[in-house]
């Protein structure tokens, strides 16, 4: 895996970056050969909470997480254990969606026993389907009808492009735009 590591608000040490390859390098365990991937570390200090995130760019599937704590390294082992239970979680899926693909086939190594669990089989089944009307409007619009619903997104047909687009609100309380790519 090759580490891109920066800062915000905080210098990147060398020990720093070292804990970072080596606690995020723990995932390569799970790939049946080590991924060549590109791993972009993002670490920010903003009063006193650090945090971490991790996006590592795998054919076909993007692995990220964020976390906070006190500390970095603290934060460095939070988002590590995320990443690592997103790979558990959803390696059988993936798997079995490549094997059928007869692409990729082997991203993850497979459980030994090859079995999979309730809470895999569970984890994507729809439970409900809503049907509406895609009603051309502007973004603004959009924004203010997600709000209207108290919701924090909201798909749309834009008037301008006259594609679908879905409208969403971020962790920093700003709004952020979907479009689809040809």
């Amino acid at each position: 895996m090759k580490f891109n590591v920066r800062g915000e608000n905080i210098v990147v040490t060398e020990a720093l970056r070292e804990y970072v390859e080596k606690k995020v390098g723990r995932i390569e365990k799970y790939f049946d050969t080590p991924p060549t991937s590109d791993v972009n570390v993002t670490m920010k200090v903003v009063k006193d909470l650090h945090t971490v995130e991790v996006s590592v760019l795998l054919p076909g599937v993007v692995l990220r997480g964020e976390e906070s704590g006190e500390d970095m390294y603290a934060a460095i082992d939070l988002v590590v254990e995320k990443l690592e239970r997103q790979i558990r979680k959803h390696k059988t899926k993936i798997n079995r969606k490549f094997r059928q693909e007869g692409s990729l086939k082997t991203l993850f190594k497979e459980e030994p026993n090859g079995k999979v669990s309730e809470e895999e089989e569970d984890d994507f089944k729809v439970v409900k389907t809503k049907r509406f009307n895609l009603k051309p409007m502007d973004i603004e619009e959009a924004i203010l009808q997600m709000n209207m619903l108290g919701h924090n997104f909201f798909v749309f047909s834009n008037a301008e492009t006259d594609e679908m687009n879905v409208v969403y609100k971020r962790k920093d309380g700003k709004y952020a735009l979907i479009e689809p790519e040809f």
